[in-house]
């Protein structure tokens, strides 16, 4: 991934918080007949390895699996985290010289790594308990599998096949005006903040927290 150097993630912590807090990524494998691709949402497990790994799972029926067998493949997960367009009208040097055009605003991390597949019920059921889990806390009525009847639980895990997904290397992008004056990233800041679209406010929080 292209990264300019103002546009590298702030910290090793904004990573970590990105991937505690994400929700489906596109998981990428290339096989013979071209690239595979599937939104995916996983658990990041900060072990093993200096980036630990992803654990979800696949439809049983969805071939791109079968690249996890036999010791695993090469792999990417591209984790988007909130991103908005920037119209050039709240620059404030748009109405100095008028020399500004839109961009758009985004953080985004790509995990490289080895794709393992679980064809394993119980590697697998435990993976689907973590993400359950994750996705539960703080409801006040947390689901849980154990809700559902054994029996109906055990034919949807025959149904599905667990992946994991060993990170090898992060490249991580944080494009949020960094690059912009201060008095324009000012202006951004306070657009993005008016904005209905989703993920507007969520974009300007990110500006904050990097300044």
């Amino acid at each position: 991934m292209y990264i300019p150097k103002a546009f590298a993630a702030p910290e090793p912590d904004a990573v970590a918080e990105l991937l505690r807090n994400s929700g489906a990524a596109d998981l990428v494998t290339c096989t013979a007949d071209g690239f595979d691709a599937t939104p995916v949402p996983f658990v990041h497990d900060p072990q093993p390895g200096p980036h630990g790994r992803l654990l979800g799972h696949l439809a049983r029926n969805n071939p791109q699996w079968r690249a996890g067998l036999d010791g695993g493949a090469p792999a990417l997960a591209i984790v988007r985290g909130p991103d908005a367009y920037v119209t050039p009208t709240w620059y404030a040097s748009k109405r100095e010289h008028g020399r500004t055009v839109p961009t758009w605003n985004y953080v985004t991390a790509h995990l490289h790594g080895r794709l393992v597949a679980h064809d394993d019920a119980a590697w697998t059921e435990d993976a689907v308990r973590r993400l359950t889990e994750l996705h539960e806390a703080g409801r006040a009525e947390p689901w849980s599998v154990d809700d559902a009847p054994r029996a109906f639980t055990e034919g949807q895990l025959r149904a599905i096949v667990g992946v994991e997904l060993l990170i090898e290397r992060v490249e991580a992008k944080w494009k949020l005006s960094q690059n912009r004056s201060d008095a324009d990233r000012d202006g951004v800041e306070a657009g993005l903040r008016t904005e209905p679209a989703p993920g507007a406010r969520a974009v300007a929080d990110a500006m904050a927290r990097t300044r």
